[in-house]
């Protein structure tokens, strides 16, 4: 049994059926060849027979992009950024996998970790490779670019412009890691969205959710959580698309939320995407909808177009009308109390085990006992139990989850158990609170409210030897009543309205609720974040600059979306300054090498010694202190001059730019 205080997404990667990507495309390239994988190869076993009956398979074809193109056009990895709008299904019922994908789009550093840095010119040999999260470990899977076409037509996803191939490839890497693409054919939003991130699913019972949706929805984008939801099914038990533009039975990703004004008060809409690309709801606050008309909110061409891509706004009154479910999914459980997710602190305990149904005695697993002790109390749910099976293990034909556990909690007579506790304890004592569930085939979570002390989580198979990941994750006491100068995130807490999102503080300041420019944001953060010294204050250059680092439409404004980003990167700049200084009082120069590896934003970006010393001048004073305001602008520039390179570049090693876009670039960013 393993166990470990770190994530284990810090491990190796695992290569998936042993095979190597650089050895495989080396190879390939060295002889002049395009792979052809043949541990999933180009025949109907890898689709599966229920998903082709009744078709004509003499016209089955696996064909590669450039032959599918036929010279009319090249292929494309990916083509102006990766997006949700990329995405079509096809024959596959796997909506609830490109459903979590969607939500996937909205997190770049996340999706990066999965595409990586792909493309059909640079070293192409005809073979791709992806990552899926494996029970504590990333698997890396690789896949030949042969796509199954019937009647010249794809079988499943479809690329956009029949040009960008990532989300066609991606889906054929995950039917690869699940078996065949037949088994991409219903299944479990949380299974998808475990798999895509290494995250933990909080659900929402939409039935009994709290009324606030907005908000929570906001809470839990900007902790840069992944976001989907489902309808119930229908009376044929099928994806049946009703009179009112959804569909029962069906994954949708929730993209935003926003509050509108309407008539003489405010609305709570919701946004969703459906991975069939169309299909969109037809009810109040649907595209061409008389409330859309009706409304003189100012940001109504920010937030409505009338296109036919899937996504629609619906009410949230709605939405709880017509959805069963919500998911939520981050890398530490998400707690949707307002305002309060942003300095959250959780503890991972980790264990790795192996069960087999013949070693049970009187009905309870040997050694699969688990103690675990809860610090002082938190408030709201403070203990979430996470199990993982691996896909690989589980039966096709098998529905249910094959563990079972219980929770107890452990009185002081007993307490002096430090690996198993006897039989005679589990006969005085009932199990805690059962906690919300969210199960499926390869997952089982619960969330829990438990009092201070110490408890043992209990888990038993059914029939079959098991594999399985368990996570505890305990929330703890927050160490810092006082976070002193710098970015004073319980200040801004404090000073906002009621519902305690940044959708206050961006209409606070923004010029007729529309953008936010350089001397409003000057104001802001100087006002509602930093509580130190005159010093330590941003200055209207570096407002400026970090204004045009985040501008994305280019017109000297920050709208609510790129404050959005902005606000994320401010909170994460804030923790890497604040952990320097818990070391010695002051964040030096010398700190710059940590922070950017500290740094959730900049994660693959690697630097130099050389532009280290350059920017250790640059952004300390002359006694090598570095404010919070010269490392946010540090942090940031770093981000976007390291994605600008790879954006422009062709080969990753260089760019060519003429005398006009270079000094555009540099002028201005």
């Amino acid at each position: 049994m393993a166990h470990t205080q770190e994530p284990l997404s810090q491990m190796p990667v695992i290569k998936f059926k042993g095979q190597d990507f650089k050895t495989l495309r080396d190879r390939c390239l060295s002889r002049g060849l395009l792979f052809e994988d043949e541990t999933f190869p180009a025949d109907i076993s890898s689709i599966g027979p229920w998903l082709l009956q009744g078709k004509h398979l003499s016209s089955l074809r696996w064909e590669r992009p450039q032959d599918l193109l036929m010279g009319k056009a090249k292929p494309h990895f990916i083509l102006e950024g990766a997006s949700r709008f990329d995405i079509q299904q096809g024959e596959a019922g796997d909506c609830w996998f490109l459903a979590a994908l969607g939500s996937l789009t909205q997190n770049p550093q996340h999706l990066q970790k999965i595409l990586m840095n792909q493309s059909f010119s640079r070293r192409y040999a005809g073979i791709f490779r992806f990552w899926f999260w494996q029970c504590g470990q990333w698997a890396e899977v690789v896949v030949d670019d042969r796509l199954p076409v019937l009647n010249r037509k794809y079988l499943f996803v479809h690329p956009l412009n029949n040009q960008e191939f990532w989300p066609c490839l991606l889906e054929k890497a995950y039917a690869k890691f699940r078996g065949s693409y037949q088994h991409l054919h219903y299944g479990y939003l949380p299974d998808a969205l475990v798999d895509l991130t290494g995250g933990v699913v909080t659900s929402i019972d939409l039935h009994s959710s709290p009324s606030d949706l907005v908000t929570m929805v906001k809470i839990a984008a900007n902790a840069g959580s992944l976001m989907t939801c489902a309808t119930p099914a229908g009376p044929t038990g099928k994806a049946t698309r009703m009179e009112n533009g959804l569909v029962s039975q069906h994954a949708y990703t929730v993209t935003g939320a926003e509050q509108v004004q309407h008539r003489r008060g405010w609305e709570d809409l919701l946004r969703l995407w459906n991975p069939w690309g169309q299909a969109e709801w037809r009810g109040r606050w649907s595209d061409g909808s008389p409330e859309w008309e009706e409304t003189r909110d100012p940001r109504k061409s920010l937030l409505y177009d009338n296109k036919e891509d899937g996504e629609f706004w619906m009410s949230c009154r709605d939405f709880q009308e017509n959805f069963s479910c919500l998911f939520i999914c981050n890398q530490f459980p998400v707690n949707l109390d307002l305002g309060h997710t942003s300095y959250e602190r959780w503890s991972q305990m980790t264990f790795k085990n192996r069960m087999t149904p013949e070693d049970t005695t009187e009905g309870l697993q040997r050694d699969t006992q688990y103690i675990f002790s809860v610090p002082e109390s938190v408030g709201g749910s403070n203990v979430v139990v996470s199990f993982n099976i691996t896909p690989q293990h589980i039966k096709a034909e098998d529905e249910k989850f094959p563990l079972n556990f219980q929770v107890f909690k452990v009185d002081p007579q007993f307490q002096h158990f430090q690996e198993r506790l006897p039989s005679t304890f589990f006969s005085r004592f009932r199990s805690a609170d059962k906690g919300i569930v969210t199960k499926t085939k390869y997952n089982l979570t619960k969330c829990f409210t438990l009092r201070p002390g110490t408890y043992v989580a209990v888990a038993s198979a059914h029939r079959e030897a098991v594999e399985f990941l368990l996570r505890i994750f305990l929330k703890m006491p927050d160490p810092d009543r006082n976070l002193g100068s710098g970015f004073n995130l319980r200040a801004l807490q404090a000073s906002l309205p009621e519902n305690g999102s940044q959708q206050s503080i961006f209409y606070k300041y923004a010029q007729q609720g529309l953008g936010i420019d350089a001397a409003q944001l000057q104001r802001l953060l100087n006002q509602e974040f930093l509580k130190g010294p005159p010093a330590d204050t941003f200055s209207l250059d570096e407002c400026r600059s970090i204004v045009a680092l985040m501008d994305l439409k280019v017109n000297g404004q920050l709208d609510q979306e790129e404050f959005s980003r902005l606000w994320s990167r401010l909170v994460c700049c804030q923790s890497v300054f604040q952990n320097a200084q818990r070391n010695a009082g002051v964040f030096l120069s010398s700190d710059l090498w940590g922070a950017i590896k500290d740094t959730d934003f900049l994660a693959g970006i690697s630097v130099s010694s050389e532009l280290l010393d350059l920017m250790a001048l640059r952004y300390s004073d002359s006694a090598g202190k570095v404010s919070l305001p010269s490392l946010v602008c540090f942090l940031m520039r770093l981000e976007a001059m390291a994605k600008t390179f790879h954006k422009l570049s062709d080969d990753g090693k260089g760019l060519y730019l003429t005398e006009v876009e270079w000094m555009n670039l540099v002028m201005y960013n």
